[in-house]
């Protein structure tokens, strides 16, 4: 079918449109980054913040904007992007609305894991603090944490080689072991004292001020990887759209796309929830944000998805730090107000159809 020279115009525009709201969305993560980092009772101005991070300042604002903002800020901006993409291609190859980590199982069983590590091997709380609390090996806690959601992933994986399930039964197989683990921890909290109780409630709440400059390091790692991976496929994303049976016309190994796309979103997830916890609803909320503004085209909704990831997770981490202040409310908390309207949305209007 030949374009005319208006049509070749108005698509060209429609591609326009979307490179420049992409470059929008990067000027309005700094703009909140930066202001993230400002907000808060020590007085910080955004040029004084800016000079800090240009290697100015005086030392008291070296030690907030370097040692104590600056980490969590970049923390927010690194797992929102990656709990965002992870959503993004779940919800493409599972071919379902409601697909993200959390529906799939993968948080709860970084929760079953982590609770594990507090309870059963004694990596609970060491002391109390304005911020929360202070756990005596996160380490260990960050490890079974992982080795609990790859569990779970592993277990979605076998169901589909060997049952040879559909994407929407591997949904329902994801709900099904998200209740498992949420059983078993609440086993383990029930034979536990107090403190183990609370430092594994603390642990579910998550949290952007516990990771260090090394563990930011290795989520960000992990995420760029991913994020490459799936532009590296952007291609067969846009063909699944049409259906299997299109994209396996066009070329597309559906089965081999499935799993190792299962397996990098996994990998991802696991490792940002091992660092800080349950943080619901970003991989939710950012790709149908998204899709109304930019539509289906995974070109450009999977780095506006990770945009919009980081900017919902900046946003939520500021409102969890001033809503209360000096007490910082629980960043997961905030993030499901803001997913679990939509959530019921989808719900429903899935029903309508």
């Amino acid at each position: 079918m030949n374009r005319t020279p208006s049509s070749d115009t108005g698509y060209a525009g429609y591609i326009r449109f979307k490179k420049l709201f992409l470059l929008g969305m990067v000027l309005l993560t700094v703009v909140i980054a930066l202001v993230a980092i400002t907000c808060g009772s020590s007085g910080l101005t955004v040029g004084t913040v800016i000079r800090t991070l240009l290697g100015g300042g005086d030392k008291n604002s070296k030690i907030i904007v370097l040692n104590l903002r600056l980490p969590r800020t970049v923390t927010a901006i690194v797992a929102g992007v990656g709990l965002a993409v992870v959503g993004c291609v779940l919800q493409s190859i599972l071919r379902n609305p409601l697909a993200s980590s959390s529906t799939l199982g993968v948080s709860q069983g970084a929760a079953f894991g982590a609770a594990f590590a507090i309870i059963v091997l004694n990596a609970g709380m060491q002391s109390q603090t304005l911020d929360g609390v202070s756990f005596s090996n996160p380490y260990t806690i960050s490890v079974c944490a992982f080795v609990g959601s790859m569990l779970s992933t592993l277990v979605v994986l076998g169901l589909s080689r060997v049952s040879k399930v559909t994407p929407q039964t591997m949904i329902l197989a994801g709900v099904a072991l998200s209740s498992l683990f949420s059983g078993g921890t609440t086993l383990l909290q029930y034979f536990a004292d107090d403190v183990k109780v609370a430092a594994v409630v603390f642990w579910t709440f998550g949290s952007l001020g516990s990771t260090s400059w090394r563990e930011i390091g290795i989520m960000a790692l992990v995420v760029l990887s991913a994020l490459v991976y799936f532009l590296f496929n952007r291609w067969s994303y846009n063909a699944l759209q049409s259906g299997e049976a299109t994209a396996k016309g066009l070329g597309v190994n559906t089965n081999r796309l499935l799993l190792s796309s299962m397996v990098v979103c996994s990998l991802t997830a696991s490792v940002i929830v091992s660092y800080i916890g349950i943080i619901n609803f970003i991989g939710l909320i950012a790709p149908h944000l998204m899709r109304r503004v930019i539509g289906s085209d995974y070109r450009y909704l999977l780095p506006a998805s990770a945009l919009m990831g980081a900017v919902l997770l900046l946003l939520s981490d500021t409102v969890a730090r001033l809503a209360v202040a000096p007490v910082v409310l629980p960043i997961g908390a905030i993030t499901s107000f803001l997913g679990a309207p939509l959530f019921l949305y989808l719900i429903f209007k899935g029903g309508k159809r």
